[in-house]
């Protein structure tokens, strides 16, 4: 899948993803070097069709201290590249089912960055209640089979 650069956890909490697409992203030459020395934050970020486009908003790449005169806004919008398909897919369920793309994570692959968007409807307190109450289960149930499997019952 290819090495990871920085996850999203947050994103899988308050959303439901419904489905996910692989993206690539247009960076400047410092904004890579900063994600080379992991100083990324994905938290709060989402992407927005706009003008045919997806755009990535409120994604945080530190900027490169050794640079030297051109330096980069960390907070700047960055245009992602999908397919016009993709594009056009992501359009619809937005605007007509009033989903929301967050962003899940940003990886390397074969020496290029590349951004997963989730397409996910936003869960209520209730709903993170239940997936926290299963996870609870699962790990109480998985315990229980590896101390049986143990012979220690």
């Amino acid at each position: 899948m290819g090495l990871d650069i920085v996850t999203n956890r947050k994103a899988f909490r308050d959303y439901e993803i419904l489905e996910k697409f692989e993206a690539g992203i247009s960076l400047l030459g410092t904004e890579v070097k900063s994600l080379r020395s992991g100083r990324v934050d994905l938290l709060g970020s989402y992407a927005k069709v706009e003008k045919g486009g997806v755009v990535l908003f409120d994604a945080t790449i530190q900027v490169y201290e050794k640079a030297s005169h051109e330096t980069h806004d960390p907070k700047r919008p960055r245009p992602l590249l999908l397919n016009r398909v993709e594009i056009e897919r992501l359009a619809e369920q937005t605007l007509r089912k009033g989903l929301a793309i967050p962003v899940l994570r940003m990886y390397w692959k074969k020496g290029r960055v590349k951004v997963e968007l989730g397409l996910g409807r936003g869960k209520h307190a209730a709903d993170q209640r239940q997936d926290l109450k299963k996870k609870a289960e699962q790990r109480d149930t998985d315990r229980e089979i590896a101390h049986f499997k143990q012979g220690k019952h």
